[in-house]
């Protein structure tokens, strides 16, 4: 009984031919199409209202450095996604390239929080969306929805002031869009994008022309660096928090059943994409802070408070209409993407059936658009968004970490010699030197170099949490971190002990396995720097899902089957006149 759970648990997808290109969905979006989903995901919130708090209470004028530190730190995740993309471009994203490297239960973990993930996000952006446009109407919607209706909670509660109607009805309206179909989607996006493109453009120029740079130079009154305000450290902690404007760039895999030219598109949107986003980000916050000193910045509305200070009431509006239209870019891409996790997940069998079912006409997943529009219309209506959103942070670290994991674990395993699977290379050989070679080779491949990656992974928490907690200062503290910079090396000599495969693809991750191991580690501080809260609320969800694989997925899993028919496919050949039957997949 335990071993047939283990081998159920652990069992791996597999793509045999190109077999990995075929699809139920329609695969219509070019190049353009997917770079400017990743763009309208990531360009919203992050220029229009993290900039501001970033300035103010972070890290000053060196927001500049905190962005370029956040890109780069995204771009370590987006090395392992653009290789997957192009290797397997299926919807899913991180949930399919761990079922490809992990296996069955980890990729349900991974992917059970990709929706989570998705609907905290909209939520969270479609608040924003309507209290920005409510904030224009001077709060007239919530103050009729309270009179209607009363106080639902209290301020800082679980459960919203006000039943926010607004983001409701706007969630759903993006539904319906999404709805009619992957290109139309793409082109009420792409119209998004080029319109906010041309807000920033006239931000950026307009706001040059009010330029100080004794904003960046000298020392304030206190002594204190105009540029670093509050040190290098308060730039790091404005980089950490500048990470998730970068999360959107994902978006391209999970629309990876859905591209023309997989193999070659995916990594060249992907790193267009971050660089544009880069170039935007570094530019506005420069132009933000040489208008306005730091201490002087609003938090919420920034770019709209600086330019009506200088009495520019036109781009005071025209930065208005920007900050909804980026934001209806995040919320469209977010309502794009989150019917596209669960599919990925109900086409494996590890979700209910009826939620991979594809329409006929449009070629979209339908019934898992309506109903998981209607959850996070529901979750935007009535919890509050802020004590949520701090769990969007942990479920997508969570999974931008196996995704990097999971390329470590396939580079190092055999892989197919030009495409024949009957040929295999000599992927995951042990080097001579490595200590018990022999016992390593005995256990079933993958084994050794997965178990490495457990160790490396489990090596970096406790790194982490040494330094979250301070017990890196006690002389015993100082002797564990040694200790565990010493594990950390073996570890790495004994994967650097194994042999990469010799799988040709568009793209390959460069320096395997150090920039994947240094994606691994940032991610881990990331996450380990977190509230015990979140953490706490992460495994009270993963408690759900484990329910529901245990109970559903585990059984009707088509990776189960076809390994079953497999299996009776041998069998009928050893034995031709036992008359096996071989279940219909």
């Amino acid at each position: 009984m335990t071993t047939r759970i283990w081998k159920a648990i652990t069992r791996k997808k597999r793509f045999e031919g190109d077999s990995h290109l075929d699809t139920n969905l329609r695969r219509c979006l070019g190049l353009m199409d997917i770079t400017f989903l990743a763009l309208g995901q990531m360009m919203g919130a992050g220029i229009y209202v993290l900039t501001g708090t970033v300035v103010r209470n972070q890290a000053g004028p060196s927001i500049v450095f905190s962005f370029i530190l956040a890109g780069i730190a995204a771009l370590l995740s987006a090395f392992s996604y653009a290789e997957f993309g192009a290797r397997f471009p299926r919807a899913g994203s991180a949930y399919t390239y761990t079922y490809i490297g992990f296996g069955e239960l980890w990729a349900f973990i991974v992917g059970w929080t990709i929706p989570l993930e998705y609907m905290i996000g909209n939520a969270a952006v479609a608040r924003s969306w309507s209290a920005y446009f409510d904030n224009l109407l001077d709060n007239y919607v919530k103050n009729t929805t309270i009179g209607l209706v009363g106080e639902m909670g209290e301020p800082g509660g679980f459960f919203s002031t006000y039943p926010d109607v607004l983001s409701f009805i706007l969630i759903c309206l993006c539904a319906i869009v999404i709805g009619i179909g992957s290109k139309v989607s793409a082109h009420v996006n792409t119209s998004f994008v080029v319109l906010n493109i041309i807000v920033i453009t006239i931000v950026i120029i307009s706001g040059m022309c009010y330029a100080d740079f004794n904003n960046w130079t000298g020392t304030t009154s206190d002594g204190r660096s105009n540029f670093f305000p509050y040190g290098v450290t308060g730039t790091l902690t404005g980089a950490a928090t500048c990470f998730f404007s970068y999360i959107g760039f994902e978006v391209l895999a999970t629309a990876g059943e859905e591209v023309k030219s997989p193999h070659r598109t995916i990594p060249v949107a992907t790193f267009l994409s971050i660089g544009v986003i880069m170039t935007l980000y570094i530019l506005v916050s420069s132009t933000l802070t040489l208008m306005v000193p730091y201490d002087q910045v609003h938090t919420t509305a920034p770019f709209a408070e600086a330019f009506d200070a200088r009495g520019c009431t036109v781009v005071k509006y025209i930065i208005s209409i920007g900050a909804l239209i980026g934001l209806s870019n995040n919320l469209v891409t977010g309502v794009f993407a989150l019917p596209r996790a669960v599919y990925a997940m109900a086409d494996d069998g590890l979700l209910f059936g009826w939620l991979a079912q594809v329409n006929s006409y449009t070629k979209v997943p339908l019934n898992a658009i309506v109903v998981f529009t209607l959850i996070n219309a529901v979750i935007s209506l009535v919890f509050d968004i802020e004590a949520l959103v701090e769990f969007l942070s942990i479920g997508t670290l969570f999974a931008y970490s196996f995704v990097s994991a999971s390329v470590l674990v396939l580079r190092y395993q055999s892989a197919p010699i030009d495409g024949d699977e009957k040929r295999m290379d000599g992927g995951g050989e042990l080097s001579s030197w490595i200590p018990a070679r022999n016992f390593w080779e005995s256990l079933p491949s993958g084994t050794s170099i997965s178990l490495a990656v457990a160790a490396l992974i489990a090596s970096f928490f406790w790194l982490s949490f040494t330094f979250r907690t301070g017990f890196y200062e006690s002389w015993y503290g100082q002797v564990s971190v040694g200790f565990n910079g010493l594990c950390i090396v073996l570890i790495m000599a004994f994967i650097l002990g194994h042999s990469q495969n010799s799988l040709k693809t568009n793209f390959k991750v460069p320096c395997v396995p150090f920039l994947p191991c240094l994606s691994l580690l940032v991610n881990v501080f990331m996450m380990s720097y977190l509230t015990s809260a979140t953490w706490l609320r992460l495994f009270v969800w993963m408690g759900v899902g484990l329910l529901i694989y245990f109970a559903y997925g585990i059984r009707h899993s088509k990776e189960a089957r076809r390994l079953t028919t497999i299996a009776d496919i041998r069998m009928s050949s050893t034995f031709p006149n036992k008359n096996n039957r071989i279940p219909k997949t």
